[in-house]
């Protein structure tokens, strides 16, 4: 406790999770110390908001939840603390109004995350959160002690509780590297292994398209797979070529299953419909049209609709017979075989799977075999794609932590 007998609760990292734990917990009356190991907070929050800050979605609830996968179970206990809709009335709050996008995607009105983070920070301040910057968390000391680098050598900082929200292992470069696993395998936290989520996958490109195509997008495109149950799925959208394979919202959307798939089999394969709409047989009809001097790539453009990119896909996919025949052609182009080989490495992933598992924790996101130690965001075993789910989970995870650690000091 401090001078007076308020309770000291230390909350380790600065990203939404962190800061809405420091929120929330000072809101309960809690002396907060909020450390991060870099020189400023938020850091991976503003890389988000580069190309439009994503907070979160409008779509139903249901759907909604539905997003987190086999965790939708847990995190709808965090939505039922900390939804959309509250997010929304939060960011309001900081004089930040916010509108929904063509695709149910939510926006700041100037799409910018700074001005957003400036006016928490300030408010946080206000409230008494203290920030200490450059201290990186190795663990534990004797007596619980939490024992931190700093740039003025290795300091052991007595607290009450804490909050670890230390992100996941993408972008390491912002601070989020995954390090913390080391010190928590070693106090005996059940973790499962960090991996990429939200990535993109590896395919053998020839030169001529990785060179020529990479950044072109492919849309709309109907992605069909058979998940590791034998069960069919099918889902529309777009993606974009690479140099090394494949990227983009369609990919990141099924990333997860994908990932599964090439760690117990060696690969996974995606059937592309190229030509949404089109029935075969119909497609078959127009291929199968005099082509006089027109050349396979520009009848693909003409008689079913192929821009560039998708031409140059079915070349490198497709086989000089398959080209010559009009029906096993329209059939190519109804599901044309990805066999994806390997996920991209987690550093270079928007996100991380993997981390603290749900089952060590509490209602209130607290280790069930070390009380006082509590956990919160990218660090926990869930993922989900991208569309504002991921943030809005790291808040909502950072409010029930926040609000748990508080409850616990104060019992």
């Amino acid at each position: 406790m401090n001078q007076i007998g308020i309770p000291r609760l230390a909350i380790i990292g600065g990203g939404p999770a962190g800061l809405m734990a420091a929120e929330a917990a000072c809101a309960a009356g809690m002396a907060v110390d909020l450390y991060d190991a870099k020189g400023s907070v938020g850091r991976k929050f503003l890389l988000a908001g580069k190309g439009g800050l994503n907070l979160t979605h409008a779509e139903p609830r249901a759907r909604f939840v539905e997003r987190y996968g086999e965790r939708q179970g847990e995190i709808g206990h965090w939505l039922d603390a900390f939804d959309a809709d509250a997010l929304r009335a939060w960011a309001r709050g900081l004089g930040v109004e916010t509108f929904t996008g063509s695709s149910g995607r939510v926006f700041p009105t100037n799409l910018k995350a700074a001005p957003l983070l400036r006016s928490w920070l300030r408010r946080l301040r206000e409230s008494g959160v203290t920030f200490h910057m450059h201290h990186r968390w190795l663990g534990w000391q004797a007596h619980d002690a939490l024992h931190f680098a700093t740039p003025q050598g290795e300091r052991a900082v007595p607290v009450d509780a804490v909050i670890l929200a230390l992100g996941g292992a993408s972008w390491p470069q912002l601070g989020s590297d995954g390090a913390w696993m080391a010190p928590l395998q070693a106090s005996g936290v059940d973790t499962a292994p960090l991996q990429p989520a939200n990535c993109g996958f590896e395919l053998a490109w020839s030169e001529h398209l990785s060179s020529r195509f990479a950044g072109a997008p492919l849309k709309p495109v109907v992605a069909h797979w058979v998940d590791r149950h034998g069960v069919a799925h099918s889902r529309q959208g777009e993606f974009v070529l690479s140099e090394y394979g494949i990227e983009g919202s369609l990919v990141y959307a099924i990333g997860a299953e994908l990932r599964e798939q090439i760690t117990e089999r060696g690969e996974a394969i995606l059937r592309l419909d190229l030509v949404p709409g089109h029935a075969p047989s119909k497609l078959a009809e127009r291929l199968a049209a005099p082509r006089g001097k027109h050349s396979i790539g520009d009848w693909l453009r003409r008689r079913a609709g192929l821009d560039a990119a998708k031409c140059a896909l079915v070349f490198e996919l497709t086989d000089k017979a398959t080209l010559a025949d009009p029906v096993a052609l329209a059939a190519q182009l109804k599901a044309l075989p990805l066999h994806l080989r390997a996920p991209r490495p987690v550093a270079e992933a928007i996100s991380t799977a993997g981390g603290v598992r749900l089952e060590a924790l509490d209602d209130n996101l607290m280790l069930r075999d070390r009380p006082g130690v509590f956990c919160a965001g990218e660090m926990l075993d869930w993922e989900a794609p991208t569309g504002g789910y991921l943030l809005t989970a790291c808040f909502a995870s950072g409010l029930v932590a926040g609000r748990g650690a508080a409850r616990w000091l104060g019992s």
